[in-house]
């Protein structure tokens, strides 16, 4: 693929243009091509740049070895990938419908809908936002969902849902700065935000640094830390009230990871290595591969 790039010259976070260079970065996925990595010397936060322009990312997702926007359980990954989902949907549910005063549900980035159908068949308002049209489609056709468009998101009645969620998805987002805008305006006055994203802070991160699947460029145009998480969505008057760990991210991108440095015993390194990076993480630091962050907005 010819690279058509864009350089960002501060800090998508804090607005500092004191940058470092950090990680050169393969596209193991799908392209094969470098992607670099910027790091705010002021904040930390660590972004894929140069990354490609808007208009151009969408031809980095077309695979059909993308799972999430498959329902496909043909090979060692898909398999695993669909086995854990099914169960990690109904832990999505429980988590979420315990917090929640109403049944309005907004899932951005809901792929082919399976999280939105879980909350459908408990008579929730459902509405999901997604932007690649076979998705939606399939969404749409499979669970009567109605499932919009990103760029029709400004449509949508302010403070109307008592619950927003984006499982692996602010990672994806260019425009980062409209989207945190999006999620204040929707949000009601008593709702939650599900926020979950790779942790760049992770034991895994650091073990496998430019092989760590998490980073997955240039798909993945931000590289979060808790700290980033924090400063971000408090520009936006929201509040951390939970973060978990979401343990079995841990196995499968260690998965990934020792597929991407061609280890021939990867199935045995995979299983050790999620398992020890949970186990750092639950001992000190809570930093497991990926977190689940639980937001409200701040009351005025």
């Amino acid at each position: 693929m010819e690279q058509k790039l864009e350089i960002l010259k501060e800090c998508p976070i804090c607005g500092a243009q004191d940058l470092e260079k950090g990680l050169e970065i393969k596209d193991f996925f799908l392209s094969q091509e470098l992607f670099g990595t910027s790091k705010c010397r002021k904040c930390g936060f660590m972004f894929t740049n140069p990354r490609p322009k808007e208009a151009d990312l969408g031809r980095y997702y077309k695979s059909e070895a993308y799972i999430s926007h498959s329902n496909s359980n043909k090979g060692l990954f898909g398999f695993l990938y669909q086995t854990i989902r099914n169960y990690t949907l109904k832990q999505k549910y429980k988590k979420v419908s315990a917090l929640s005063n109403g049944k309005n549900i907004l899932d951005i980035g809901c792929a082919t809908g399976q999280l939105l159908n879980e909350f459908k068949q408990q008579n929730w308002h459902c509405t999901g936002v997604e932007p690649d049209a076979e998705a939606r489609a399939f969404a749409t056709k499979e669970y009567g969902l109605n499932v919009l468009e990103v760029d029709k998101m400004d449509e949508l009645k302010d403070q109307s849902f008592h619950i927003i969620s984006m499982w692996h998805v602010l990672e994806h987002v260019a425009q980062l700065k409209e989207r945190m805008a999006q999620l204040k305006r929707l949000i009601s006055p008593d709702g939650y935000l599900f926020i979950a994203l790779p942790n760049i802070e992770s034991w895994d991160a650091q073990h496998y640094q430019e092989y760590w699947a998490g980073l997955d460029v240039p798909r993945h145009l931000f590289h979060f830390s808790k700290n980033n998480v924090k400063q971000l969505f408090a520009q936006y008057d929201f509040e951390i009230v939970d973060i978990q760990g979401m343990k079995f991210d841990s196995y499968y991108v260690s998965l990934l990871s020792e597929k991407y440095k061609k280890n021939p015993l990867y199935l045995f390194s995979a299983f050790f290595k999620g398992w020890y990076s949970n186990l750092k993480a639950h001992k000190k630091t809570a930093n497991h591969s990926s977190l689940l962050y639980v937001l409200k907005p701040k009351q005025q």
